[in-house]
């Protein structure tokens, strides 16, 4: 089953080494990796996704929380998330085909934000099929580098992770 998990350290050296370190060391490849500060610029929040069975999944997720530097650890499988992806493609932009990529960025709502004489970069965020339909798409037109920054995912509606350990859920102002 795949898992997408959110988990808020503080921020000190070798955290990301040793929570990596937890699945590789029972042998959970981690498919996408994203970390950035929260508000909090002591917290910062690490989104992974991995693939495993649930059982082992809340094995590490119990070692994980004996490693000092754990606040707060959520699975967002099975609840109601939202999850996007931010990626940049360099494709082929000759005379012929610029005009195409154009429409197909447009379709998918990027932006073409570097262009040379033969080349485009876009920018483009979304769900990881939208990613992976706008990939397909581009293919036959010459995709010649592609990055792109992991998944990152949020609770919907007024539910929150909070660094105070707790999810809360928050009244609408």
């Amino acid at each position: 089953m795949r898992h997408t998990i959110s988990v808020l350290v503080e921020n000190e050296f070798g955290v990301l080494a040793r929570v990596a370190g937890l699945f590789s060391g029972r042998g959970f490849n981690i498919e996408s990796l994203s970390v950035a500060e929260t508000m909090d610029p002591t917290v910062s929040r690490i989104t992974l996704v991995t693939r495993g069975e649930d059982q082992v999944l809340e094995q590490i997720e119990k070692q994980l929380y004996k490693l000092i530097a754990v606040v707060k650890l959520t699975d967002f499988t099975g609840t109601e998330h939202v999850e996007r992806e931010l990626v940049l493609i360099k494709v082929d932009a000759e005379e012929r085909t610029r005009g195409e990529v154009m429409n197909i960025v447009d379709i998918f709502r990027g932006k073409i934000i570097d262009v040379s004489h033969s080349s485009y970069v876009i920018e483009v965020t979304g769900t990881e099929d939208k990613i992976h339909a706008l990939i397909e798409l581009l293919k036959p037109i010459g995709i010649k580098e592609i990055v792109r920054t992991g998944k990152v995912a949020m609770f919907r509606g007024t539910r929150t992770l909070a660094a105070d350990g707790d999810e809360k859920e928050r009244a609408a102002s």
